[in-house]
């Protein structure tokens, strides 16, 4: 069963959050961290904060975008408040 990622990093040099969607979460985070990801490759060092877990990729599509979005975004601080500085 293939599996698909919604994760949020935190970057630890601008204090802004990146949305992404992965097929493979332990490589996606290991790209970032080597600078490959071209949107994230300035922002080093990146620590991962939050991710969700879907069976469907459209599921999991629609819900980065939701992420992305403001009200998703101001939700999801919202549920961070504790962790994000």
């Amino acid at each position: 069963m293939e599996r698909f990622y919604v994760y949020t990093l935190l970057s630890l040099k601008d204090r802004r959050l990146y949305t992404g969607f992965t097929t493979n979460l332990k490589n996606r985070l290991q790209q970032h961290a080597r600078g490959e990801v071209k949107s994230t490759q300035n922002r080093r060092p990146l620590k991962l904060i939050h991710y969700e877990y879907f069976i469907n990729e459209q599921d999991a599509k629609a819900r980065e975008v939701f992420l992305k979005s403001g009200f998703g975004r101001n939700q999801l601080k919202q549920a961070l408040k504790r962790t994000l500085p």
